[in-house]
């Protein structure tokens, strides 16, 4: 069965292809379908609601099974920021870098303690075939390092993000050891079975 992975993202894209070994699927992303530049307008207010926009967007045009995910941020002694929006924190025009700097500036002064913090992604799976869209979800829990720890692994908020249980960041950790608790991890192997599901369809 052919599956479109709707990302350009290639952190990602290798995440979902360690996470997705258990189920005979062939992967596709974005660019290999020629959708790289489709832009779809991630104007909902969960991380659910922009999951599905997405992967229903991207099936519609690609012909294909899609999914599409959509991760959240909540930093509490932040009201919850950067939210549902973290690759935008900060504005328009920044490097994830700076992002992460931002992040880290406005939690200046802020205790370990009080630095809690979870990543939730929904993953969806949109059929162009019967235009059914279905989720799942994954939390991790953990909060904000008090520096940013470049280690040789993962993306985005990796190097700043520290997961319950753990007293190292995610960039610190190889992708299978990450895969084990990541709030994406959590999300594909509630996946699983629905896929294997369709293949047995």
């Amino acid at each position: 069965m052919d599956v479109l992975i709707g990302t350009s993202n290639a952190g990602k894209l290798n995440e979902y292809r360690m996470l997705l070994t258990g189920v005979p699927v062939k992967l596709f992303d974005l660019f290999d379908v020629g959708l790289a530049d489709l832009e779809v307008d991630e104007n909902g207010e969960t991380v659910e609601a922009n999951a599905r926009l997405k992967a229903r967007a991207y099936a519609e045009a690609g012909g294909l099974l899609t999914l599409a995910d959509d991760t959240g941020l909540f930093v509490d002694a932040l009201g919850g920021a950067p939210g549902v929006y973290p690759a935008r924190y900060g504005g328009p025009g920044l490097t994830m870098a700076q992002r992460r700097a931002k992040l880290l500036s406005e939690l200046a002064g802020v205790p370990a303690a009080q630095r809690r913090a979870r990543f939730v992604c929904v993953i969806a799976v949109a059929n162009p075939q019967t235009g059914e869209v279905t989720s799942f979800e994954g939390v991790c829990e953990g909060h904000i390092a008090m520096d940013e720890s470049e280690g040789e692994y993962g993306f985005g908020y990796d190097a700043i993000f520290i997961p319950q249980g753990q007293n190292r960041p995610w960039s610190h950790m190889p992708m299978a050891e990450k895969n084990q608790i990541s709030h994406r991890g959590q999300a594909a192997r509630r996946l699983m079975p629905y896929l294997l599901g369709l293949l047995e369809v």
